[in-house]
C-alpha cells in the first residue's frame, strides 16, 4: 500500500475546485489536468468529448479506474425584461440547493461575469408570504441577478451575456476538524485522489500489479462520462461519492463498497475483491445500496456494451449535490483501498 498524503492530496483538491468546470465547459480543466500529469511524468490520451485517460504501465488484465471533473450548475435559458437572467439546471441540480449562492457567468466569447441566485421577489421584509408560501422553482420564481448595473435586457446583451451561456457555482472549500466542506466533493475530490496516488507511484517507483489507466470524465453528471473506453480493459472502478442518509450505511468517516445503485447490481465477483482486500488490509469499509437516484460512470460502460466486470467505492458524502461534506478519513480509506485493490 502506498501512503496518503493529506497535503498532496488538499493542493490537488484546491486547484481541481479553482477551476470552473459545468458539465459541457471541461476545455480549462482539462488543460489543467494535463499540465498536473505532464508534471507527474505520466502518458496520456484525450478523448473528442473531452476525457483524459493516463497509463499506469503494469501488464496484464486492465483495470480502468475513473472519477469524474464535471460539476453540476445552472445555463442562461433567457435574459428577462428586468436584466435578470432565467436559469436551467445542468445535470442534478435543484433551486433549494442554490439560493443565495454566488456564481460566475461564462459568455460564449469567454468574458466572466459575477452575480448570485435569488429568490424573486427577493426581500422578505417587503413580500413575507410569497417567499414563505412558494417553494423555489427555476421555472417561476429564481434567478441570477448580476452584479453589473443592468436594468434591462439590452444592457445585459451589451455585456455579450445570452442564451447558452454557462453559470459555475462558487465552491465554498473549507476544513474544519477534519470534515471537508464544499461544493463538488462530487468528484474532484475523488479526482484528487486519484492524483495523489500517481504522485506517489511516482515517488515511490511503484508499478501496478496489473494494467491500469486512470480515466477523468467530464460528462458523468449528466449520464455519458465514459461511454468509450480502452479496448483492452476488462475491469472498471468508478470512485465517487456514497451518499449519507436516513436508510443508508454509508458513513462520512468510512469508504463505501457499492452494492447496487438504481440501475444495476454491481459485479459481484469485483465486489467481493474489493470487499476481501478491505479487510485484508484493515481498512475501514461498509457496503451500501443507493436508489433511486444515483448512478456512477460505470453504468454507461456496460450499457455501451463493453465486455467488462464493473464495481464502485467512494467516501461517505453529506448533502449531495448541495454544499457537500465529508471527512478526510473516508478520504483516507477510500485512498487505501483504491491503492491496495490496484496493488493487489
Amino acid at each position: 500500500m502506498i501512503g496518503f498524503d493529506e497535503k498532496v492530496f488538499l493542493d490537488y483538491f484546491q486547484k481541481l475546485l479553482a477551476v470552473d468546470s459545468t458539465t459541457g465547459q471541461y476545455e480549462e480543466i482539462q488543460r489543467l489536468l494535463c499540465d498536473l500529469l505532464d508534471e507527474l511524468g505520466f502518458g496520456y490520451h484525450v478523448t473528442r468529448k473531452g476525457g483524459v485517460i493516463a497509463s499506469l504501465g503494469g501488464e496484464g488484465e486492465p483495470l480502468c479506474v475513473t472519477a469524474h471533473l464535471d460539476d453540476i450548475g445552472l445555463m442562461v435559458r433567457r435574459v428577462n425584461a428586468d436584466g435578470t437572467l432565467n436559469v436551467c439546471a445542468v445535470g442534478g441540480l435543484y433551486p433549494f440547493y442554490c439560493v443565495t449562492e454566488n456564481v460566475r457567468v461564462h459568455t460564449r466569447d469567454g468574458k466572466v461575469f459575477t452575480g448570485s441566485v435569488c429568490r424573486t421577489p427577493g426581500s422578505i421584509h417587503v413580500t413575507e408570504e410569497e417567499l414563505r408560501d412558494t417553494l423555489p422553482d427555476f421555472r417561476k420564481n429564481v434567478c441570477v441577478v448580476l452584479d453589473e448595473n443592468v436594468k434591462t435586457a439590452e444592457d445585459v446583451a451589451a455585456l455579450g451575456i445570452g442564451t447558452g451561456d454557462m453559470i459555475a457555482l462558487e465552491p465554498r472549500f473549507t476544513v474544519s476538524n477534519g470534515y471537508i466542506k464544499s461544493r463538488f466533493i462530487d468528484d474532484k475530490a475523488c479526482a484528487a485522489l486519484l492524483l495523489t496516488a500517481l504522485r506517489k507511484l511516482r515517488e515511490t517507483g511503484t508499478e501496478p500489479k496489473r494494467r491500469v489507466y486512470f480515466y477523468f470524465a467530464m460528462y458523468e453528471e449528466i449520464g455519458h462520462g465514459t461511454v468509450v473506453l480502452p479496448e483492452d480493459v476488462c475491469d472498471m472502478l468508478a470512485v465517487d461519492i456514497a451518499p449519507v442518509g436516513p436508510d443508508q450505511t454509508s458513513d462520512e468517516r468510512k469508504v463505501t463498497i457499492f452494492a447496487k445503485d438504481s440501475r444495476f447490481p454491481y459485479h459481484w465477483a469485483m465486489t467481493n475483491e474489493l470487499r476481501e482486500t478491505a479487510i485484508a488490509a484493515g481498512i475501514d469499509f461498509v457496503t451500501d445500496v443507493f436508489t433511486p437516484h444515483y448512478g456512477t460512470d460505470c453504468d454507461p460502460s456496460v450499457v455501451a456494451g463493453y465486455d467488462i466486470r464493473h464495481a464502485a467505492i467512494g467516501p461517505g458524502t453529506l448533502n449531495s449535490h448541495g454544499y457537500e461534506r465529508t471527512h478526510m478519513d473516508g478520504l483516507r480509506n477510500t485512498y487505501a483501498l483504491l491503492t491496495a485493490y490496484m496493488l493487489r
